[in-house]
């Protein structure tokens, strides 16, 4: 049997297209891009610091309710990035330019920042990272190479998680604002999915360690790591949306009840999850996939 990107990828693709012929993602029922959009901004300031809980963005976001003892820039960072999560959308038909990346950074930190919408003046190191930002002179120039790089490289038809995944490093190695670019990084990679028509990728508080091992990896030459956690990511995506959207076979379930359907053992397809050969999601300690996900990998493995 081949347990691998390939296998995984399949599985996706077969996901999206069930997504997609049930809800095209401009046709997204409203509540549920709402609710996608503030897990979105919980998880991308949650590793950023953001003392926000989960609950307290949902009661801001979704409710359009208050929260007490909170800071005013945890607050003002929660609906300001909700804002420039919500124009991604509207974005994806037209191409990545330097425009874009200087609004999304000024629709995120408009009034909370001093340099918000400007490329850094300033040099910068990364906190826990050996790699050393270039110097603020060279930032539009690159910039203007990593435009360019990523048109070249969408034309050439670059798989989309490879394609992701290098933008991705080379932005954030670039590093072309003072503060912010991991929350502008995440807005322009998940961009990138929506111009591909995959839908965004969240990444959450229990995923920080991993996240940032697989982008310093990149360092070395090596971003296989990186593209992992991606596709892992979009598994967990899709089978989300699909809950929210599909029919009683794209229903999140625990393992334990998948099994009961046979011909696999929770173990072994925990096991499977954890590996991200199986699109599964946590939820409260419990993985969690769908009936269709699991048919869609024995078809998988019987090709194999």
């Amino acid at each position: 049997m081949v347990y691998g990107k390939n296998m995984l990828e399949a599985i996706l693709t077969q996901l999206r297209h069930e997504l997609l012929t049930r809800a095209p993602l401009d046709t997204l029922p409203s509540g549920v891009w709402r609710r996608t959009g503030a897990l979105n901004t919980w998880g991308t300031n949650a590793i950023e610091g953001n003392t926000l809980t989960r609950k307290d963005v949902e009661r801001i976001l979704l409710e359009g309710r208050s929260v007490s003892n909170r800071s005013l820039p945890d607050v003002l960072e929660t609906i300001q990035h909700e804002q420039a999560f919500e124009s991604l959308l509207r974005r994806r038909t037209d191409a990545i330019r330097l425009s874009s990346v200087l609004d999304l950074h000024d629709t995120v930190f408009r009034g909370i920042k001093p340099d918000a919408g400007q490329w850094r003046q300033v040099n910068v190191r990364i906190a826990g990272v050996r790699h050393v930002p270039p110097r603020m002179e060279k930032v539009v120039a690159l910039m203007s190479d990593w435009e360019e790089s990523y048109a070249k490289q969408e034309m050439e038809g670059v798989d989309v998680f490879s394609l992701g995944a290098r933008m991705h490093f080379e932005f954030e190695s670039i590093h072309p604002f003072s503060d912010g670019n991991g929350r502008v990084g995440r807005l322009l990679l998940n961009l990138h999915f929506l111009k591909h028509n995959w839908p965004p990728v969240h990444i959450l508080p229990p995923d920080r360690s991993r996240y940032l091992r697989s982008l310093n990896a990149g360092h070395t030459g090596d971003l296989t790591g990186l593209e992992a956690f991606l596709t892992g990511a979009m598994g967990r995506s899709l089978l989300d949306l699909l809950d929210q959207v599909g029919t009683a076979e794209d229903e999140l379930k625990p393992l334990r009840k998948i099994a009961a359907r046979g011909p696999y053992s929770a173990k072994y397809l925990g096991l499977r999850a954890g590996q991200e050969r199986l699109p599964a999601i946590k939820i409260a300690g419990d993985w969690n996939t769908s009936p269709h996900a699991l048919h869609l990998y024995r078809q998988q493995v019987g090709r194999s």
